[in-house]
């Protein structure tokens, strides 16, 4: 693997981590509230956190999603990540396959998940664009339970290296979906998907996606912040689109009837925003930058105390909220406000129906 690509990959966990130091602490999942019933609650022992996504059955309803691999540091990265996921049966991805099917050196990084996991739910990740036979290979690579295809429109329009065809990308989705051993999930990377993009990918075949909305990790911004001034002087600064896309939020609440299974990531920052997420219908919600910020501080000795945390907070929410499982969310009332609720009523979606789905 050529010195720019690595220095990439690593940019992109290094400039990720950063942006939690220093981003706003708010988000579209504040926007969100819960109108509380005092008499609606349930025992926290027969609350069941597992999810049906797809043919898979979840024992937790989030799942760590794609962040990287190829280097010599995103490989300790993925091999705490899946020693993390192994202890605790949580599902989870890994970041884009791609420099290994072009760079066979840089396999090691991706294989590395399955020796730590070996029987855990795995998701290999490619970029669309790729062939059918790329996504072969790297389905077989991990040994994948899954394939994430991700779209990154956004991010290849500020990369200086970044395509700027993006016409193929339909036909390419077809194929990877037709020629996938696995169940194909498609999924942003941080710019959400409209209701359009979910009706088209249904007609595509795609039957899950994660529509990973704003709120996040913001790869404009991460590219942006790879540029050097010259970059930026000849044209390659595109911090003007700060804040493009919509959020996993507004995406959810958008869904067509009849599209794709949805999961939600972008934003995720603790167990409320997965319930709200879990409510807004989302199947499961992945989480990025908080796993890898304790990934980061500690290695899987302190990520698997925090999903253990995780998961007796989220049944403690769900129990308050009188939910014995997941799926049953969505039957409680939610009350938007804020740009979340403009998008809404811009959108015709009808808040006073969200406020009111247990009843009077």
């Amino acid at each position: 693997m050529n010195s720019e690509r690595a220095s990439r990959k690593d940019d992109h966990v290094r400039l990720a981590h950063e942006q939690r130091g220093d981003a706003p602490g708010a988000n579209a999942f504040d926007d969100v509230e819960f109108v509380h019933h005092a008499l609606a609650g349930v025992d926290a022992s027969r609350v069941d956190l597992a999810v049906r996504v797809g043919e898979w059955r979840w024992s937790t309803p989030f799942y760590a999603n794609g962040m990287t691999g190829g280097t010599e540091w995103t490989t300790r990265i993925n091999r705490e990540l899946a020693i993390a996921a192994r202890e605790t049966g949580m599902p989870m991805a890994c970041g884009s396959v791609s420099v290994a099917l072009d760079h066979p050196e840089a396999a090691r990084g991706f294989a590395v998940i399955r020796e730590e996991n070996p029987t855990g739910f795995v998701m290999a990740n490619l970029g669309v664009g790729r062939s059918a036979d790329d996504a072969v290979r790297a389905v077989e690579l991990l040994h994948a339970d899954a394939l994430q295809l991700h779209l990154n429109a956004v991010q290849e329009t500020a990369m200086p290296e970044g395509t700027r065809d993006f016409s193929c990308w339909e036909a390419s989705v077809e194929r990877v979906v037709a020629a996938s051993p696995v169940p194909v999930i498609v999924k942003e990377v941080g710019f959400g998907l409209s209701r359009r993009t979910l009706l088209r990918l249904s007609e595509l075949g795609v039957r899950i996606a994660d529509v990973s909305g704003a709120g996040g990790t913001d790869f404009l911004r991460i590219e942006n912040a790879r540029h050097d001034s010259d970059a930026r002087r000849s044209g390659h600064d595109f911090s003007m689109l700060s804040g493009f896309g919509q959020s996993a939020l507004a995406c959810l609440l958008d869904a067509p009837e009849g599209g794709p299974a949805l999961l939600a990531s972008g934003g995720v920052r603790n167990p409320f925003d997965v319930v709200k997420a879990l409510a807004a219908g989302a199947g499961a919600v992945g989480v990025a930058g908080s796993f890898l910020e304790a990934l980061l501080d500690g290695g899987a000795e302190t990520l698997v105390p925090l999903i253990e945390r995780w998961v007796a907070q989220t049944t403690a929410i769900l129990a308050l909220l009188g939910a014995a499982a997941p799926a049953e969310l969505t039957s409680t009332d939610l009350l938007v406000r804020g740009r979340l609720a403009e998008f809404c009523r811009l959108r015709g979606i009808d808040l006073t129906a969200l406020a009111t789905r247990s009843g009077p």
